[in-house]
């Protein structure tokens, strides 16, 4: 592998390759976390989606099929998350990921343990507050990416953030192949996080009906709404999307409260436990109160695509690459393919 490919990342992670299989809720499980590092890259198990007391069965799941490093992703600002901190210290994980309101005293114990702190940030600004609050590593995603999605194209947030802070950017929001890892190399990166591209693996457990889904939609199927939370969401557009566009406020409030409650039981969280969680989000995210009260529903309509396997009435967040991956490789297969690529893209170049 040429020395350009072998980067900070792999370092600081222990892995083979500048590759980060992100931390998505309901997908990335076991298996596929186990599958990602055994073929060289680096995962993330999901633990925003899993109840925290649950964490540590999942944790010894992961390392029952790998004896590579591996993360955990979790909210910092959810029900829960200092369990899960504590949870992580204990286990012995390599590293920890994290996204909105990152907490000053749980990012301090996980550095304190040797934990690397791998945040999500959309924004220059927002990256530059998370090296000040100790993260390792920075996964910039941009508008490109799946899910929750801000208005920066990746190929304008990547320079941006690599010039303007001192730890190792990662580059997300777009990727799929070896071309688009040497290009991330050439933006300042030292890596790329993928999601979309690991959902549609062999090892990933989203069900074939909403795998499907994926593998037929073309690019401009793949569209930003801000129906489902409030927020803007990138998404494959399917008919829960077009329902929600056109109904009204009344209706999406009713629906909301039927999401939380479902959350609740899903999550183990009690009432009081979310209330705080929503004055937090509020607060650290600047949220509306409509926005706080519509959170519940992205987490649980993405259980109904991408684990009871509807992708009629779940949503499918996915990034722009969904309108053209075509096939389910392994994530040995996958990751393979990816290096060979970038290998042959820097010697086209004469690197």
């Amino acid at each position: 592998m040429s020395s350009v490919l072998h980067t900070e990342i792999c370092d600081l992670l222990g892995c083979r390759y500048p590759i980060i299989q992100t931390g998505m809720g309901w997908v990335a499980t076991p298996p596929l976390v186990a599958g990602v590092c055994e073929a060289g890259a680096f995962g993330f198990l999901a633990a925003a989606t899993l109840k925290p007391d649950a964490v540590g069965d999942e944790i010894d799941k992961v390392k029952a099929l790998t004896d590579k490093p591996f993360g955990v992703n979790f909210l910092m600002d959810a029900p829960g998350a200092d369990v899960i901190t504590h949870t992580i210290i204990e286990k012995g994980v390599k590293a920890a990921g994290y996204n909105r309101a990152p907490s000053a005293e749980l990012i301090n114990l996980l550095k304190e343990a040797g934990v690397v702190c791998v945040p999500t940030c959309g924004a220059p600004k927002h990256a530059a507050k998370a090296e000040k609050l100790g993260a390792d590593i920075i996964v910039v995603q941009g508008g490109e990416g799946g899910g929750h999605t801000g208005p920066i194209p990746t190929s304008l947030l990547v320079p941006a953030c690599a010039e303007g802070v001192d730890v190792p950017i990662v580059a997300a929001g777009g990727f799929k192949d070896g071309r688009g890892l040497v290009a991330a190399l050439a933006w300042g990166a030292k890596g790329i996080a993928m999601g979309t591209r690991f959902v549609l693996t062999r090892e990933s457990p989203v069900p074939t009906p909403t795998t499907d889904r994926f593998l037929a939609a073309d690019v401009p199927d793949v569209i930003v709404t801000t129906r489902i939370d409030g927020l803007p969401q990138r998404v494959v557009r399917n008919e829960l999307v077009d329902w929600l566009e056109g109904a009204n406020p009344i209706t999406l409030l009713f629906r909301s409260l039927g999401s939380a409650l479902a959350f609740r039981k899903s999550s183990g969280a009690s009432i009081a436990e979310l209330i705080q969680s929503a004055f937090r989000l509020q607060k650290n995210e600047r949220l509306t109160r409509s926005q706080v009260l519509m959170a519940a529903n992205a987490p649980m309509l993405a259980k109904k695509a991408m684990t009871d396997g509807d992708p009629v009435h779940g949503y499918l967040p996915g990034g722009s690459v969904a309108g053209v991956i075509t096939d389910r490789p392994t994530c040995a297969e996958l990751i393979e393919r990816i290096m060979e690529e970038a290998e042959r893209t820097l010697k086209s170049l004469g690197a």
